[in-house]
């Protein structure tokens, strides 16, 4: 099976990995943080509230559940702050639990202050009000909670120590222990110096000084960095009842597998678009088979670091780019036009990559929508 492309034609190896609902748990706990399928015929502005295709947005869920993920919800995968606002986030939360049924348990989902524009924010007052009202929001549906990073915060901290205020205050009212997300200025770049500077040293004390002071309410730390050493640094100092779950999209493997002093979980946005071979890869791992492990995931790093690439924040296109190409939503649009935010050689080059890691599971629908994508753009 060959597509032509602009320079070259491109013979495919169409060799689909085979989906396998997962039988058994994994040795390490793995939440993919899920996309939002926008709704296209919805006669919504694009730069408005979000329109969305809640049948699509819940099956795949579903997908992910059966392969033996948790879903981290309402995070940056699904747009959020960038296309889902706080009250769409809120229903996405609701309806995920909702169908989940006896798996919401494995659904945490993400609480900020996104409703709170960060030049409103003038005290720590403003943004612990925030938090608390998607905290007891979320808490009433039920659900798990993960702290995300607050662009407010930035706005109104005016020292290191004004983050550990905010934190704690926020932490006394959690009715279980949450999952805490650093996210790096890659991903964000209203998140630059979070924590009160510009050096991980003194920004990573910082943060281990808030852990410790409210270990209690901490379940582990999600570190999306994209610097291996910095996060393997951070876990080794976590207080041992906390998790490191790393949302490094760049060196996952290693750091799920671990060293000799310790490893990580996994919350990852890239399973999202990789979901057989992380799958099929951790049930290898926890038979103890790494050959197979390393065999699975090695080529999806090639893929993972395209789709991640700076600018990085914009690396939700390529996740729901595949998810078309895979035929979990009959069209490439997505909430605020974000599907126009890579040009087409990215395209191109994700569809290579993600034939040569065995994730194109249709290759024939592959080809046929990749051959659209080619005549929309005059190719």
């Amino acid at each position: 099976m060959k597509i032509t492309f602009p320079k070259e034609t491109y013979k495919l190896h169409a060799d689909p990995l085979p989906v396998r609902k997962s039988k058994a748990p994994f040795k390490r706990i793995a939440f993919a943080a899920a996309h939002v399928v926008a709704d296209p015929l919805s006669a919504a502005e694009p730069s408005g509230a979000p329109a969305i295709d809640w049948k699509a947005t819940l099956a795949y869920r579903k997908y992910l559940l059966d392969l033996g993920f948790g879903i981290a919800e309402a995070m940056d995968t699904s747009q959020r702050g960038m296309g889902l606002n706080w009250p769409s986030a809120l229903e996405l939360i609701r309806r995920s639990l909702e169908a989940a049924g006896p798996r919401a348990s494995q659904i945490a989902s993400g609480v900020g202050t996104d409703h709170l524009n960060p030049q409103d924010a003038r005290s720590l007052d403003d943004v612990v009000r925030a938090y608390l009202e998607q905290l007891h929001a979320v808490q009433k549906l039920g659900g798990r909670v993960i702290m995300m990073a607050s662009r407010a915060l930035v706005k109104a901290a005016k020292s290191p120590n004004d983050y550990i205020k905010v934190y704690s205050r926020v932490l006394a009212e959690a009715d279980q222990p949450v999952i805490l997300h650093w996210l790096g200025e890659m991903f964000d770049p209203a998140l630059k110096d979070y924590w009160g500077g510009d050096d991980f040293t003194e920004t990573l004390e910082t943060c281990l000084a808030m852990i410790n002071a409210n270990v209690a309410k901490v379940d582990g730390i999600k570190i999306s960095l994209l610097d291996d050493q910095k996060e393997v640094v951070a876990r080794r100092r976590l207080p041992r009842s906390v998790k490191m779950y790393t949302g490094d999209d760049f060196n996952y493997p290693a750091l799920i597998k671990g060293d000799e002093e310790g490893y990580s979980h996994a919350l990852l946005g890239i399973f999202d678009a990789i979901a057989p071979a992380a799958s099929l890869a951790l049930a290898a791992h926890a038979k103890g088979d790494m050959k197979t492990y390393d065999k699975l995931m090695k080529p999806t790093v090639p893929l993972s670091r395209l789709i991640f690439r700076s600018p990085t924040q914009f690396y939700k296109t390529g996740i729901v780019f595949l998810a078309w190409l895979n035929g979990f939503q009959d069209h490439f649009v997505m909430m605020n036009g974000a599907q126009a935010m890579r040009p087409l050689p990215y395209f191109i080059e994700a569809f290579k990559l993600a034939d040569r890691a065995r994730l194109l599971r249709d290759p024939s629908l592959a080809v046929k929508r990749m051959k659209q994508l080619l005549a929309l753009y005059g190719a």
